[in-house]
């Protein structure tokens, strides 16, 4: 019996554009995974406010990945009161899926660099694989000595046959999107369709998100 991978891929999604979903479908389809469930946090623990509530954030990512194969949207976290961890959202899911499925968290470069910073980082690793992307210009080459370890450590060739503990890496095409001057276009009056699913930007002008106008 082939083991299921469940991909996972968190962010604010403040908004969700292009970029997370190329990362999604690549990590899908490099990694052979299941699904890849989008998870939009709650309080973000590294990041002080967002744009959007958490609500609007998810109905967002639902409304992006509609019709979409495999990806799917999960609010758990913007569910949790307090600040938002993941690796307690990890240890949630791993409690909800049992020790057999595969669990594999999605990250850019960006976040691979910083995840020495995050809340109990060491302990990711005994939940889920880690597979990490290089994102736009930020390289993964001299690595922060901490995560360098880490990757040293757990580092593989390709994703095994194991519910847990490895740190691969994959493959996706250059999508260069700045969220804030994503949201300062939309503040302009711009409607961005290259870089936001319609439906979204649909439900951005309607609720008159990022101060953006809707459309009379």
């Amino acid at each position: 019996m082939t083991r299921r991978r469940i991909g996972l891929l968190g962010g604010t999604f403040d908004p969700i554009h292009i970029g997370h979903l190329a990362l999604a479908r690549a990590g899908r389809d490099a990694l052979s995974l299941d699904e890849v469930r989008l998870m939009p946090t709650g309080r973000s623990w590294q990041k002080n406010s967002s744009t959007a509530s958490a609500e609007q954030r998810l109905q967002m990512v639902q409304l992006a990945v509609r019709g979409e194969d495999r990806l799917l949207a999960d609010g758990r976290e913007t569910l949790r009161a307090g600040s938002t961890y993941t690796v307690d959202t990890l240890a949630e899911l791993r409690v909800e899926y049992g020790d057999d499925p595969a669990l594999v968290l999605l990250l850019g470069s960006d976040q691979l660099r910083n995840l020495a910073t995050w809340h109990r980082y060491r302990d990711l690793l005994g939940f889920a694989h880690i597979a990490c992307t290089q994102r736009e210009r930020i390289g993964l080459q001299d690595l922060p000595i901490d995560v360098e370890h880490l990757v040293h450590q757990h580092g593989r060739d390709a994703l095994p046959d194991a519910p847990a503990g490895s740190i691969v890496f994959f493959v996706m095409p250059p999508v260069p999107v700045s969220a804030t001057v994503l949201r300062e276009r939309l503040a302009a009056g711009d409607r961005p369709t290259e870089l936001v699913p319609a439906a979204v930007l649909d439900y951005i002008e309607s609720h008159r998100l990022y101060g953006a106008r809707a459309l009379l």
